[in-house]
């Protein structure tokens, strides 16, 4: 067959491959469910407290908005870096800032092509566990949104 290498020809999925993936997509999950379940709730806590001051600031509720978008890419970097010490463990990268740089390249779905081919696999399992992640991310920043939308509409006007 013109145009692959014996080393791609010779590449047969392994079950420890297969099984290695899920554990770290099912980590993944894991951690991004825990991470927006604790989002959700800080979040809530802080416009309950707030909710006076908001009836005359209503940008605090940006404010608390952009927090939370910011623990969301915290939890974020967490998965990826799960992935990373991964790749270190299993010399599938040569250091763990390699290995960072590589798995949040592969987490956002903008490359492929960086390990080892033993690990091939986990590329596009890393993929879908940010795409996963990052929909589940845009839920959850969704819903915290329409919630400070809404407040300010849904309050009596000031006369």
């Amino acid at each position: 067959m013109p145009g692959f290498s014996a080393q791609d020809l010779a590449y047969v999925i392994r079950l420890d491959e297969l099984a290695w993936g899920g554990l770290l997509l099912a980590l993944t999950v894991a951690v991004h469910g825990t991470g927006m379940f604790n989002i959700m709730r800080m979040t809530v806590m802080l416009a309950d407290r707030t909710a006076q001051v908001r009836l005359r600031f209503p940008a605090l509720g940006m404010a608390i908005l952009i927090v939370a978008v910011w623990i969301i890419v915290v939890v974020h970097l967490a998965e990826v870096a799960i992935w990373a010490a991964f790749f270190v463990w299993k010399d599938a990268q040569p250091n763990i800032f390699s290995a960072f740089y590589a798995a949040l390249l592969n987490y956002t779905a903008l490359q492929a092509g960086y390990l080892p081919i033993r690990w091939r696999l986990l590329e596009g399992m890393l993929g879908i566990a940010g795409l996963l992640s990052f929909a589940w991310s845009t839920g959850t920043l969704l819903a915290l949104a329409a919630k400070f939308i809404q407040e300010p509409v849904q309050q009596p006007s000031k006369k």
